[in-house]
C-alpha cells in the first residue's frame, strides 16, 4: 500500500467520529471567546484519541493544543470552531429557518475546520504509530478567528516558535489550493465623550457625541477617493448615545475594521482614520478615546507547501458527490442571485459552468482570478512559520460566506464528504513533510525570502490582551 493510500485509509477510519464532532459543534453554535463547549468537545477528542494536551493557550480558556509522536519535524495542524451571530439556521433546509436561541450560527463552516483539521492531525498520529517514524503532530484548537484574532495573540505568546510546518483549511466552493492572498485588519473602537443636554430647551448648552461619530463617518467616507482601491473600512455603532430624540447624546461608540493589502499600509490607513476622529472631536468639542481590539496580518505565501499540496489534491480528487448531494446544492443556488452564483468563478479564474452545483474538479495550481479579499488570523501563524491552506468543498456553487446558506450546509452529507476529503489531503500533505527534509527546508527558504526585506511585527500592540468572555 503506498503511503497515501495508507494515510488516506487511516482518515476513513475514524470519519464517522469526527462528523459527528462537527455536528455537535454546530449545534451548539459559539462566537469569539466564548467556544468553551467547542474547546471541550475537542479537547475530550484528543484525550479519547491519546494525544498530550496543553490547555489555555496564551492564556485563552477556549484554545487548546494536542500532541503526539517523538523527535522529528513538528507539523501543526489549526482548527477553528467560533461561530458568527446572527446566522442561525437548521441545517439541511433550503430556506430560512432560523432556529430558536441567541441567533447564533455556524455561517462560515468553522464547525467542520475544527473537527477536520482535528481528524487530518489524528491520522497523522496514527501513521507516525504505525510506520515508527519520528515526528510531532499538533493539533492547534483555535477560536475566535471571527474578528478576535486568537492565532495572532498565539504567535505573540510564542505558541508557534518550535513549528516547521503549518497547515489548514477553510470551506470553499472549489478544491484546491488557497490561494495566499488576504488583507491585513485593524479593529479599533472610538468612544467620544460630550455633554448631555435637552434637545428643544437647551440645545446650545449639549455638545453631542453622537454628531461626532457621524463625521468621523463622514471624514472616513471622503477618504475612500484617496485610498488604494483594495483597501476597505467599515463601522458598526456599538453605542448610538440612547433611544430619546430629544436627548442630546453625551456619549456614543463606533467600532471600525480597516484593511490593507499589508501592515504598513493599514497603518498608514488607521492612522488617517484617527485623524477624522480627531478632527470630528474637535468639531464638536467632544473628547475621543481609541482602544484597539484585535489585528491581523496579511497572509504569506510558500510555493513548496502549496505544490505539495496541489499534488495531493490531483492524486486524491474531488470528493464522490451523490444526486441528493447536487439536488440540495440545486435548492441552495435556486436563493441565490445571478450574480452570487457567477462570483466563485471569476475568483478561481475558471469558465463559468451553470450546470455545475458542487465541485468536480480540482482548480489548477497558480489560477487566478478576480482579487476579492477578505482577513483571517492565519495571516500571522503564515509569518512565523511556512504555512499552506486548503480549499474544501463544502458548499453550493455561489453560497455567500456568512450567510444563512452557508449555515444550512453545516450537516449536510456534502459538507461532510468535502470535510473528510479535505483532511486526506491535510494529512498526505503532513506526511510529505515528516518524510521529506528536503520539502521542510524548501518551505522554511521560501518564507525567509518573503520575509527578507520585512520581518514580521506583531500588528497587535503589547499592552491590548484577548477579551476573553467569562464561561
Amino acid at each position: 500500500m503506498q503511503n497515501t493510500d495508507q494515510i488516506w485509509s487511516l482518515v476513513e477510519a475514524k470519519r464517522d467520529a469526527f462528523e459527528a464532532l462537527s455536528d455537535r459543534v454546530f449545534d451548539a453554535p459559539e462566537i469569539a471567546y466564548t467556544e468553551y463547549k467547542a474547546v471541550a468537545e475537542h479537547t475530550d477528542m484528543l484525550a479519547r484519541e491519546g494525544f498530550r494536551i496543553t490547555p489555555d493557550l496564551a492564556g485563552i480558556p477556549t484554545a487548546v493544543m494536542g500532541e503526539a509522536g517523538e523527535g522529528g519535524p513538528v507539523i501543526a495542524i489549526l482548527g477553528e470552531y467560533d461561530a458568527l451571530p446572527g446566522l442561525a439556521q437548521e441545517s439541511g433546509v433550503a430556506e430560512p429557518k432560523p432556529l430558536p436561541g441567541d441567533g447564533m450560527g455556524h455561517g462560515c463552516g468553522h464547525n467542520l475546520l475544527g473537527a477536520g483539521a482535528l481528524l487530518a492531525a489524528t491520522a497523522v498520529k496514527d501513521w507516525l504509530a504505525a510506520n515508527g517514524m519520528p515526528g510531532r503532530v499538533r493539533y492547534y484548537g483555535c477560536p475566535a478567528e471571527e474578528g478576535g484574532a486568537a492565532k495572532g495573540f498565539m504567535v505573540r505568546a510564542g505558541l508557534f516558535d518550535d513549528v516547521d510546518i503549518a497547515i489548514t483549511w477553510h470551506s470553499m466552493p472549489f478544491c484546491g489550493v488557497n490561494d495566499a492572498l488576504s488583507l491585513a485588519n485593524t479593529r479599533i473602537d472610538f468612544a467620544f465623550t460630550g455633554r448631555a443636554s435637552h434637545a428643544a430647551a437647551a440645545p446650545h448648552l449639549g455638545r453631542s457625541a453622537l454628531d461626532a461619530v457621524e463625521l468621523l463617518n463622514v471624514g472616513v467616507n471622503y477618504m475612500r477617493e484617496h485610498m488604494p482601491s483594495d483597501a476597505r473600512i467599515h463601522y458598526a455603532y456599538l453605542d448610538a448615545g440612547g433611544v430619546a430624540p430629544n436627548v442630546v447624546q453625551g456619549h456614543a461608540k463606533v467600532r471600525y475594521a480597516v484593511r490593507a493589502r499589508d501592515i504598513a499600509e493599514m497603518q498608514a490607513l488607521l492612522d488617517r482614520v484617527r485623524k477624522c476622529a480627531q478632527g470630528a472631536a474637535l468639531m464638536t468639542e467632544t473628547q475621543v478615546e481609541s482602544r484597539i481590539i484585535s489585528a491581523v496580518s496579511n497572509l504569506v505565501g510558500n510555493t513548496p507547501l502549496e505544490r505539495a499540496m496541489q499534488d495531493n489534491w490531483e492524486r486524491l480528487g474531488p470528493p464522490e458527490f451523490d444526486d441528493a448531494d447536487r439536488a440540495f446544492a440545486r435548492q441552495i443556488r435556486a436563493t441565490l442571485g445571478e450574480d452570487d452564483i457567477r462570483a466563485p468563478y471569476r475568483r478561481a479564474g475558471l469558465a463559468f459552468r451553470r450546470d455545475q452545483p458542487l465541485a468536480d474538479e480540482i482548480v489548477p495550481f497558480g489560477l487566478r482570478g478576480e482579487r476579492l479579499l477578505g482577513s483571517t488570523d492565519v495571516g500571522d501563524v503564515s509569518w512565523v512559520v511556512p504555512l499552506v491552506q486548503a480549499d474544501g468543498p463544502t458548499m453550493a456553487i455561489g453560497t455567500p460566506f456568512h450567510s444563512w446558506q452557508m449555515t444550512a450546509h453545516g450537516k449536510t452529507p456534502l459538507a461532510r464528504k468535502g470535510m473528510v476529503q479535505t483532511a486526506k489531503v491535510m494529512a498526505a500533505t503532513a506526511i510529505d513533510a515528516i518524510r521529506d527534509a528536503a520539502l521542510v527546508a524548501r518551505a522554511k527558504a521560501d518564507l525567509a525570502e518573503r520575509t527578507r526585506e520585512t520581518p514580521y511585527v506583531c500588528p497587535i500592540p503589547p499592552d491590548v490582551q484577548p477579551p476573553i468572555r467569562p464561561r
